[in-house]
């Protein structure tokens, strides 16, 4: 198993950021300017500097357990992508608290996912707690749980005023933005929170307009020296369709493999390894029942194909420690034809990173089963993408490093991660992850479903989880999938 590759655990809130914008059909800086008027409300309500950072935290992270119903989502609206914009958008008090009343099971797997995560990044309690309660409402009405107001935390009004503001003001005008905000009063959010929005919006967009939100943030002393996994972003991105659970983890452990077997020097091989985890950011914008189709189903559907790695550079460069990656993962689906995309470069526009992981991308995309599509066999898979070699579209060297030197065995999880869960258990987990129901499962291993239920509640219990994309990110984390 290839080692962790650390980054700044701020900056991997804000690559969680990214992908959650894109999952919830916004624009990228969406979570930014909520985290920036969150903190400014926070401050205008009162509320001391501690608050006003854990609301930012908040407001970054808050759809950062989006990937995980995503499979849901798409079955409930078709289209999870601009379904989920439609929902955020929805001007009607009643008609936004119709919807959130029909998606109970929804927001149980968001919140319990995203707050993992802040636990994961080691964020403390004053973050992670309003992220397990992000859609509670001041009327105890919310969800998961319908909480009393006094049991939510404020962070979550603040970080949920904030979140309207930015939106309505986009797509419906600050005074309608106002409006909204002010019906949603004493219902959605204290009242309080809305009277101290309403004195302040016009200053705050202004500033947000000038740029406000681009400026570097005050990181907060607590996270300046804490680093996190860029795996971790790597999993919550594949979170979004189950077929592809650890699916970057085996392009950027192909592309690292290919790269050593070609020489590259060792920083080349980590920037390719670390571009091959966050090459798949710019998914996130394509609903689900486009990557599940056996064929492109329309242009429109093409398009948005192609603009994948335009939206994973757009979005990493704007990390500096993660510039150089987001430029390698940019030219994950070009090709030395000019018949690749999104910039449809050929030849020597593309350098040996780039050509490394396209041809990693292809093999792992070759070796996986999807819906309508099983995996190739080794030797098909073999034969294809040297096919693709032969055909002037992918680089040679870099199909003969990658077929030259096939994957060894997984590393043995550390002892302490497996032992939590039993041989068997592990084999369950790994049919569910993939998407597979319990009678699916069974049928996958041969036991009865009644016997993949009970080995269920025994990973749930484990594992600390109630749904199972947490259990599946967990396991994940642990080097247990």
């Amino acid at each position: 198993m290839q080692p962790s590759s650390p980054i700044q655990v701020f900056d991997a809130i804000r690559a969680l950021a990214f992908v959650g914008d894109l999952s919830m059909g916004q624009p990228i800086d969406h979570s930014a300017r909520t985290a920036w008027l969150a903190s400014h409300l926070a401050a205008a309500a009162g509320c001391d500097e501690a608050v006003q950072g854990h609301a930012a935290c908040a407001s970054l992270l808050r759809w950062s357990g989006c990937t995980a119903n995503a499979p849901e989502f798409s079955d409930l609206l078709g289209d999870d992508v601009g379904g989920r914009r439609t929902m955020l958008a929805t001007a009607s008090a009643r008609a936004a608290a119709d919807f959130a009343g029909s998606i109970s099971p929804l927001a149980e797997i968001h919140c319990e996912v995203s707050g993992d995560i802040a636990r994961t990044l080691g964020m403390p309690a004053a973050v992670e707690l309003p992220l397990r309660h992000m859609f509670e409402t001041f009327d105890g009405q919310g969800k998961p749980l319908g909480l009393e107001a006094a049991r939510i935390p404020l962070e979550v009004f603040i970080v949920t005023v904030a979140g309207d503001l930015e939106i309505f003001s986009r797509v419906h005008g600050l005074n309608n933005a106002l409006r909204y905000i002010a019906e949603r009063a004493d219902a959605r959010y204290p009242a309080f929170l809305v009277d101290a929005a309403h004195r302040h919006a016009v200053d705050w967009l202004h500033m947000l307009e000038q740029g406000a939100s681009t400026e570097p943030m005050p990181v907060p002393t607590a996270l300046q020296d804490i680093t996190a996994p860029l795996e971790l972003i790597a999993d919550v991105i594949d979170l979004k369709l189950p077929w592809m659970t650890g699916y970057s983890r085996r392009v950027a452990e192909a592309a690292q493999r290919g790269a050593a077997a070609m020489g590259l020097e060792p920083a080349q091989q980590q920037r390719i390894y670390r571009a091959g985890l966050i090459h798949g950011i710019g998914r996130a914008s394509v609903p689900n029942g486009v990557w599940d189709s056996p064929g492109v189903r329309s242009e429109a559907d093409a398009e948005r194909l192609r603009l994948v790695p335009y939206w994973t550079e757009r979005a990493a460069r704007r990390i500096d420690t993660l510039r150089a990656e987001a430029e390698i993962a940019s030219f994950v689906d070009e090709r030395l034809d000019g018949s690749g995309f999104f910039r449809g470069v050929k030849g020597a526009a593309i350098d040996a990173e780039g050509r490394v992981l396209a041809a990693a991308a292809h093999w792992v995309s070759l070796n996986t089963a999807r819906p309508g599509k099983p995996a190739l066999a080794q030797a098909e898979a073999v034969a294809a993408l040297r096919a693709e070699g032969d055909a002037g579209r992918l680089d040679a060297q870099a199909i003969a490093a990658l077929t030259g030197h096939p994957a060894s065995a997984a590393a043995a999880s550390p002892a302490d991660a497996s032992a939590l869960l039993s041989g068997r258990e592990v084999e369950v987990l790994g049919r569910i992850s993939l998407g597979e129901s319990n009678k699916e499962a069974a049928r996958s291993l041969g036991i009865s479903p009644s016997t993949v239920r009970a080995h269920l509640e025994n990973i749930f219990r484990k594992l600390g989880c109630t749904t199972r994309a947490a259990a599946t990110l967990k396991a994940l984390t642990l080097g247990l999938l």
